[in-house]
């Protein structure tokens, strides 16, 4: 190797700190993403035949009849993953259309608050802050939300408006908490967030303890119930979960979109997140983008939020935002941080989740399992070398030249 080439080679390795394997993640190339959900499902398919019992009483005599073990894996895999389809997407076996439809409906409401917490991460991760705090976002934009829900009574129409603001307040509250301390102490954000997810989750805890947030008669850690007029309306009647909180989703993914491609905001949260010194250099303010993002992204979680306390759950409990903060960072790794790629990433979630209890009832399998396909897409999107190697694809032109 000539002197020259070392030259380039050693200018280039130092580079390649956090921020470039955080952005090799997010700019992972499409087929890497497909193929990486195709893993997940296929060790998937090992843990479901591991888990059946049929499986394990073939294989005791396999070696007399092989095709009964061959037989009892493929009936319990075919029946696993047609009990998902069922359960997520269209239940063939209702008694009416609306029966049939009805798993779709339940996925994308599932999908609702994940599409509002990954684009806010999105927009992080494309500004180089690798934020974990969705978790603690959504609980205090659910809680703040939740009581003016329950607590103010507020005319139709206003009071949901005042509601949602509130839910996006809290959220873009706990998010700028990060923000702030990121720009002007240099506090890691991925420390920060998950410190305040704790104290977010056991501040509601401590709130449900007080006369002002308990339900009255009763013993249980849990709100009074959203007034209706602070409900979202459901987009299809009461015979189908979905709610508007889906639709004020699409638009977030669409506002999302034109902030980050169309805005000069969006330009300059995508140059930080680039390189922070060009940007510095350019004449950008790097700590005022960095508080604009976590602010922005902690407001979207905050919608999430409202999502489950004005259109799913209704009153306030310790676990109002389930796992969905923590699910939505794999929602935007998956969806390579574009709106369109996250809403598409948060159905595929949301279905997973949706079709829990479908393959727990129906296949007689653990939902874990559906867990574990979740935690096996999180590591292979984490680890696109991982998924090149396992299907032997060529190493990207941009990795070849680092690693010469």
């Amino acid at each position: 190797m000539s002197d020259q080439t070392t030259t380039k080679v050693d200018q280039k390795k130092p580079g390649r700190d956090g921020r470039s394997v955080l952005r090799e993640i997010v700019e992972s190339q499409t087929i890497v993403v497909v193929l990486a959900i195709v893993a997940s499902l296929i060790l998937g398919s090992l843990l479901i035949i591991l888990a059946s019992e049929e499986v394990r009483t073939a294989a005791g005599y396999f070696f007399s009849r092989p095709g009964d073990t061959f037989a009892a894996i493929g009936d319990v895999v075919g029946g696993a993953y047609q009990a998902m389809f069922q359960g997520a997407i269209y239940n063939s076996a209702g008694a009416d259309f609306a029966a049939k439809i009805r798993p779709f409906t339940q996925t994308l409401t599932a999908a609702t608050p994940l599409i509002f917490a990954g684009l806010g991460l999105g927009i992080g991760f494309r500004a180089g802050l690798f934020n974990i705090g969705a978790q603690g976002q959504i609980i205090i934009g659910a809680t703040l939300g939740g009581y003016i829900g329950f607590a103010w009574h507020l005319p139709a129409g206003l009071h949901l408006l005042v509601a949602i603001l509130g839910c996006i307040i809290g959220g873009a509250l706990w998010g700028f908490i990060p923000g702030f301390l990121k720009a002007r102490t240099g506090a890691h954000e991925v420390i920060v967030t998950i410190m305040l997810n704790y104290i977010a989750l056991n501040l509601l805890s401590f709130l449900l303890t007080k006369d002002a947030f308990q339900r009255p008669n009763s013993d249980n850690p849990q709100s009074p119930i959203i007034d209706t007029t602070a409900q979202y309306p459901l987009i299809l009647g009461s015979q189908f979960p979905l709610h508007l909180g889906f639709l004020l989703a699409i638009a977030a993914a669409f506002g999302v979109w034109w902030l980050m491609e169309r805005s000069t905001l969006g330009f300059q949260f995508r140059a930080v997140g680039a390189n922070p010194s060009a940007a510095r250099t350019a004449g950008m303010s790097v700590s005022r983008a960095y508080i604009l993002v976590m602010v922005i992204a902690g407001g979207l979680a905050g919608l999430a939020g409202s999502a489950q306390i004005l259109g799913t759950e209704k009153s306030l409990t310790s676990g109002i935002a389930a796992s969905f903060g923590f699910d939505a960072i794999t929602v935007a790794l998956l969806g390579r941080s574009r709106p369109v790629g996250t809403v598409l990433a948060a159905i595929l979630f949301g279905g997973l989740r949706a079709s829990g209890p479908a393959l727990q009832v129906q296949a007689g399998l653990p939902v874990d399992i559906v867990l574990v396909i979740q935690s096996l897409i999180v590591l292979f999107i984490a680890a696109p070398p991982l998924v090149r190697f396992l299907f032997r694809l060529p190493t990207p032109t941009s990795v070849k030249e680092v690693a010469v």
